[in-house]
């Protein structure tokens, strides 16, 4: 089976432990609407992810 390997691999893989879970804050006045279903995350990716997983574990569909 092929994978995907690279000089330093295992250090970012080391790194997604070492990065915080944050919460995410709503932010009213950018929102439209209390149900649309979609969400935008501006920060680090890596963070938003972390913070995405547990409402959104298999259910994400495009990461920018």
């Amino acid at each position: 089976m092929p994978k995907l390997d690279w000089i330093g691999k295992q250090y970012v893989v080391n790194h997604t432990d070492e990065v915080p879970f944050r919460l995410l804050e709503r932010v009213p006045e950018a929102s439209v609407g209390e149900d649309s279903g979609n969400v935008i995350v501006h920060g680090d990716n890596l963070e938003a992810l972390k913070a995405l997983l547990p409402y959104y574990r298999e259910r994400i569909k495009l990461v920018l």
